[in-house]
């Protein structure tokens, strides 16, 4: 599966490269196409003629179609993950700021077949996109001022949000140091600093 093809853009405006391929499997990279003019600019966020059909192995369930769209938006310094789904695919546009965006793909561990998650740690700058399948942890720093919009195939109801501390070493991201913060760490919610250690979260996945 890949994500949506950049549209062509005006001959006076820049055009986007082509993100390198993730090295985890059923991750895609790409970028939107700003077009703009003294007036502002526009943005084709997503189209599903040119996105294509949603494969139901990536997206953890047999029907698979994007149900729900959120806006989320992070003051510099904010880390969200590590995010787990079982049954969602996730298709984010970074519509505003900087990210570092961390992927963390459990499934080998989860099936036995690898000892350590592949890791992929990316920096994202507005217009980039990254569509997400399930199976695959999920998590950003905003090194300034983010907005991040995301395309997903549940609508939210708390069943399948799954997660593992954001600094755990089996994961060992590269997290950088955060400027103005006391003691260098990121600002977190309650739940990111609450959520268990990727063991933990494999061991419950095997038995479940």
């Amino acid at each position: 599966m890949t994500g949506p093809r950049p549209s062509a853009a005006p001959a006076s405006g820049p055009r986007p490269t082509v993100p390198a391929p993730s090295p985890i499997p059923g991750v895609a990279w790409g970028s939107v196409t700003r077009h703009g003019d003294p007036r502002g600019s526009f943005r084709e966020l997503w189209r599903a003629s040119v996105f294509g059909t949603l494969d139901p192995v990536l997206a953890g369930r047999s029907d698979p179609a994007f149900t729900q769209v959120n806006l989320s938006t992070s003051a510099s310094g904010v880390l969200r993950g590590l995010h787990l789904h079982r049954r969602q695919l996730d298709h984010w546009v970074v519509t505003a700021g900087r990210a570092l965006v961390a992927l963390v793909d459990v499934r080998p561990l989860v099936a036995g077949t690898a000892e350590r998650p592949l890791v992929e740690v990316r920096e994202a700058a507005a217009d980039t996109t990254v569509t997400i399948p399930a199976g695959v942890a999920h998590g950003f720093l905003a090194l300034e001022p983010l907005e991040l919009v995301y395309l997903v195939t549940n609508e939210f109801d708390g069943s399948d949000e799954l997660g593992f501390a954001w600094d755990d070493p089996l994961a060992a991201v590269a997290w950088p140091v955060v400027p103005g913060t006391p003691d260098g760490r990121p600002i977190l919610s309650d739940r990111d600093r609450a959520n268990p250690p990727l063991r933990e979260l494999v061991a419950g996945l095997r038995a479940g």
